[in-house]
Formats: structure tokens, C-alpha cells, sequence
């Protein structure tokens, strides 16, 4: 295949993945080795996108290559996040990715939505910080002397415009819909939710500057938080998330709690519709692989507990021997020395 021909098809799977499924355009991180993403008339040849995605597809066709980085590290933070869970946001490789986990309204599709979007507004804003787009760079916005006495200064990241373009990116499927449908206020919630968990948690970097290290003087910039960071956020978000329901509120529709004394959500909460499934048993066509072969924790009483995680069919024990480095020295200049120790220890698998 030639290299337009490769580019062509990328951009392709990229809008036509996102444009059925929300979640679909993580399919793009299994296709890293395809080269960059250059074609802008590729996207008027596109079926099946609303005029708005077209648009947003050629204004932006730079862009793409950090979205397709953004859906690698939503991939990777998703199954950190949950490699202790019976589901452990395992992916196919064919579409769509999570099977049918994410075509639910589950709070698993809840997380799934917002650490898309904040996926890649992550990707963008650091895109732009190191200076790969033409579109945006630093944000100069952040001037002056704080209050603490700091000066502002140094490459603040632009996390407005990697926010800007995950919303024109994500949300503009949900919002070519009936905005009063359950669904797609559900994604558009919790699409928002991702990207405030950056935004609650940017940080503030700092390098002194004086004699002899004095830090006489100070100066700062406003930086994103890990994405590690991020994805531990909206996993406290997952387990403390919502169900609500569509109701009529005033002369609209709007989810709320389902449970009336419940508190409301806020912007910064997961919200969900539908229960989970127990993610038990094997069912491949809705990509759920089922627990039989995890590991499992024989003294936990939490979910990577063996009598959780195995679902109570019982778990096989097995000594496993681990080749680990230990007694490490360092050695001037400038090297470690490690031995090689092994022990033994008991692996625990569910039936």
C-alpha cells in the first residue's frame, strides 16, 4: 500500500470509527505504526459525517496525529485503572473495541467517555506546549506577579485550547442528536466530566533563579497534572458515580439522580443509566472476556479478592518461582550493581 493510500485510510477509520461510536475512535491507538496524518481533501470524501465533523476534520487535520496519541493513553490508563476488576477494560482487535461494554449506558461506559475526551485534550494542550502545532502554542495569558509573589512566566500549557478541541472533537456526535435524549446527555456529561478532571488539577511549576540557587527570584507556569494523575481521578469519580434517570425538569429534559435522596451530581461526577453486567462469564461478542485465568488476591475481601473476582466458582493455586534484582549498590561513578534473588511465591487463578 503507498503512503497516501495509508494516510488516506487512516484518516478514514479515525471519523468514520467516531462517528458511529463515540468510544470507537480508540481503535486508532492499534494503528500507531500507520504514517502521520496530512490529507485535508480526505475529509470531504468521508460517509456517513455530519457537516460539522467535516469541518472540524479540515480545519484540523494536524491535530490528528495527537488524537491518535490521545487514544493510545486513554487505552493504557483505562486498563491501569481497572487491571484489578473483573471487567479490565480489555480491547479487541476489531470493532467495535470494547465490544458492547461501551454501547451501554454503565458507568464502564461512563469512564470510558471521559477518559476519551480527556484523553485528548491532554494529547492536544501538550502538543501544542512543545510547539508541534502551527494553531496554538504557550499560553501567554498567564502574565504578571501573583499574589504569592511568583512571576508568571515559562511555557504555561494551553490546556483552553486542547479543551476546545476535545469538545469540538467529542461532543459533536451527541450534540447532532435530540438533545434531550438520555444517552446522549449521559455522554455529553460525562465527556465534560474528563476534561474537568484536568482542569481541577492543573499545577503550578516552578524554577528559582538567583545566586547560588537563592531563588531570589521565582518564576512559574501553570502545567497539566500527569495523566496517571488524571486517570485516578475519574476512577474515584467511577466508583462514586451517579444513576440517574431522563426527567421532565421544567420546560426541558434532564438526568437526575435516581434515587431521590441522593444528592445531585456536579459537572465534575460520572453519571450512568444502565447497571453493569457482572463481567463474569465469557461473552466475546459483547467483548467481555469473563474472569476464568485471572489472578486473583487470596486474602482480599475486595473486588481482586479470589471469592469476588472468581465469581464463586473457585479458584487453582500454584508456585511460581520470581527472578527479582535486590541487594543493589551503587558504585562511584556512576553506575548500580544488582544481584539476582528468586523466591518462591503462590499464584492464585479463578477457575
Amino acid at each position: 500500500m503507498t503512503s497516501n493510500c495509508m494516510l488516506r485510510s487512516l484518516l478514514m477509520i479515525i471519523l468514520a470509527l467516531f462517528s458511529a461510536n463515540a468510544s470507537n475512535w480508540l481503535y486508532l491507538a492499534k494503528l500507531s505504526s500507520v504514517g502521520s496524518i496530512s490529507e485535508e481533501e480526505t475529509c470531504e470524501r468521508l460517509k456517513g459525517l455530519i457537516q460539522r465533523q467535516v469541518q472540524v476534520c479540515r480545519r484540523s487535520v494536524e491535530v490528528m496525529d495527537s488524537v491518535r496519541r490521545g487514544a493510545q493513553l486513554a487505552l493504557d490508563e483505562c486498563q491501569h485503572q481497572f487491571r484489578h476488576r473483573r471487567w479490565n477494560c480489555s480491547t479487541r482487535d476489531t470493532l467495535p473495541v470494547f465490544g458492547r461494554v461501551a454501547t451501554q449506558g454503565t458507568r464502564e461506559a461512563a469512564f470510558v467517555y471521559a477518559i476519551s475526551a480527556a484523553s485528548i485534550a491532554y494529547a492536544v494542550t501538550r502538543a501544542c506546549s512543545s510547539g508541534e502545532l502551527e494553531k496554538c502554542g504557550c499560553d501567554r495569558s498567564v502574565q504578571g506577579v501573583s499574589p504569592e509573589g511568583f512571576q508568571w512566566s515559562g511555557c504555561s500549557d494551553n490546556i483552553a485550547y486542547g479543551v476546545a478541541f476535545s469538545a469540538s472533537f467529542v461532543d459533536v456526535r451527541e450534540r447532532s442528536k435530540r438533545s434531550s435524549a438520555g444517552r446522549a446527555l449521559m455522554n455529553l456529561h460525562n465527556n465534560e466530566a474528563g476534561r474537568k478532571a484536568i482542569l481541577r488539577h492543573m499545577r503550578v511549576e516552578c524554577k528559582c533563579h538567583g545566586v547560588s540557587g537563592s531563588c531570589e527570584v521565582r518564576t512559574c507556569w501553570r502545567a497539566t497534572p500527569s495523566f496517571r494523575r488524571v486517570g485516578g481521578v475519574l476512577k474515584e469519580k467511577f466508583d462514586g458515580a451517579t444513576e440517574v434517570e431522563l426527567r421532565a425538569v421544567g420546560s426541558g429534559r434532564a438526568l437526575v439522580p435516581k434515587n431521590p435522596q441522593f444528592k445531585p451530581h456536579t459537572d465534575e461526577d460520572l453519571v450512568y443509566l444502565d447497571p453493569s453486567l457482572d463481567f463474569c462469564e465469557r461473552d466475546a461478542p459483547s467483548g467481555v472476556l469473563g474472569t476464568a485465568g485471572r489472578r486473583c488476591n487470596r486474602t482480599s475481601k475486595a473486588i481482586d479478592g479470589c471469592e469476588l473476582m472468581c465469581c464463586g466458582r473457585g479458584f487453582r493455586s500454584q508456585e511460581a518461582e520470581l527472578v527479582e534484582r535486590c541487594g543493589c549498590k551503587f558504585h562511584w561513578c556512576c553506575h548500580v550493581r544488582c544481584k539476582q534473588c528468586r523466591r518462591t511465591v503462590e499464584l492464585h487463578t479463578c477457575r
